[in-house]
């Protein structure tokens, strides 16, 4: 990677990002964007501040990658439309993985994915755009993780598991081996998935009681 890099955000997600940006000895984070100047004075300190997303044109797509420093919180979609609006002015996004992170050789990671500290992600699986492996989380053989998916710390996916776009994996949760969880499901923190979830859904808790998000709100 000889791009340097842009920071999108400025919390805490960003702070954990530019700790790892910084162990891994990638090129330096030269700017970030925020509508506010960041509180982490000491992580941001130095580094040029842009206050609207559009600034980012200062600097040309060829020069610079983007790291999506903005947390990933459940029924949120901000995230994602962040990565939208970027790609369509041209701009890619670096992947991270944590150096103190095991994953397969066979493991294939696309653009933008976030691997933190101690996740173990093993052989054929594949973990799409955008995701973040959140700390401690295991994702086992042969899965294929959706676009924009968000597995909290210490989620745990057995094998043979399929999620769709926009799912979010509680704290330690457990999806049991081949299970599909289809598009915008929340699993809530703790819960055991032993089913098939159907799009929309949310599974609450240690009872694994399912409930449609769209009939909630009927």
């Amino acid at each position: 990677m000889s791009k340097s890099l842009v920071m999108i955000g400025s919390g805490g997600h960003a702070c954990v990002l530019m700790d790892l940006i910084e162990q891994l000895e990638l090129p330096p984070v030269v700017a970030y964007v925020s509508p506010d100047v960041s509180v982490n004075n000491q992580v941001f300190n130095g580094i040029a501040h842009l206050r609207h997303d559009d600034d980012i044109s200062r600097f040309s797509p060829d020069d610079v990658l983007l790291v999506n420093g903005v947390g990933s919180l459940p029924n949120q979609a901000h995230r994602q439309k962040l990565c939208q609006f970027y790609h369509q002015l041209g701009y890619q996004f670096a992947t991270i993985i944590s150096p103190n992170a095991i994953v397969s050789k066979s493991a294939i990671l696309a653009q933008g994915v976030q691997v933190m500290n101690n996740v173990v992600i093993q052989a054929n699986t594949r973990v799409n755009a955008h995701t973040i492996v959140n700390t401690g989380a295991i994702v086992e053989h042969d899965c294929d993780i959706g676009a924009n998916n968000h597995l909290a710390p210490r989620a745990t996916i057995c094998g043979n598991v399929t999620t769709g776009a926009g799912v979010h994996i509680g704290t330690s949760a457990t999806v049991i081996q081949g299970i599909t969880i289809e598009q915008n499901v929340i699993v809530g923190a703790g819960a055991t998935v032993t089913h098939n979830i159907e799009q929309n859904s949310i599974v609450y808790g240690f009872r694994s009681q399912v409930v449609n998000r769209t009939q909630q709100h009927e």
